[in-house]
């Protein structure tokens, strides 16, 4: 049972390095029935990730989407950048594990991933995990609390 609105979009972005796992994801998220609003890139040349990473962390912040997939090379520059929003809790995944317990333990609202690093059928099952997994809150709730700055 997810605890995201799957009523909202999901949010998409990339760099040039996940840009054909961002365009094979969207074409999946839409045959299963998602809403995606794709924040970019639309073509593979290279580009800066913030410029991306920060428009989707306004996005999944507001709340006009359910939550945010990124994906770049290494997933750590748009992790860092998403990070850097007080209400975005982005998590870089690599494996399905990582993936739920990012939802279980950090109530993660964006999701990272590694385009590099993980074959495109692990990027949709942490991405099916990612939606199916509700944060537990008890004990994990307190420390998400104290995650903000401000």
């Amino acid at each position: 049972m997810s605890s995201f609105d799957l009523s909202k979009p999901i949010a998409i972005g990339c760099d040039h390095a996940g840009y054909e796992y961002k365009v094979a994801l969207v074409q999946w998220l839409n045959k299963k029935g998602y809403k995606v609003a794709d924040f970019g890139v639309y073509e593979n040349k290279s580009v800066d990730y913030p410029d991306y990473a920060h428009p989707l962390s306004l996005n999944v912040e507001g709340g006009e989407s359910a939550f945010g997939i990124l994906l770049c090379g290494s997933a750590n520059g748009v992790a860092i950048t998403a990070n850097k929003h007080q209400g975005i809790r982005a998590g870089l995944c690599w494996i399905n594990e990582v993936a739920k317990l990012v939802r279980l333990h950090n109530d993660a609202n964006v999701l990272c991933i590694p385009a590099r690093f993980v074959a495109l059928a692990q990027a949709e099952q942490m991405i099916e995990t990612f939606i199916a997994t509700p944060f537990e809150g008890g004990r994990h709730a307190e420390r998400v609390s104290k995650i903000s700055c401000s």
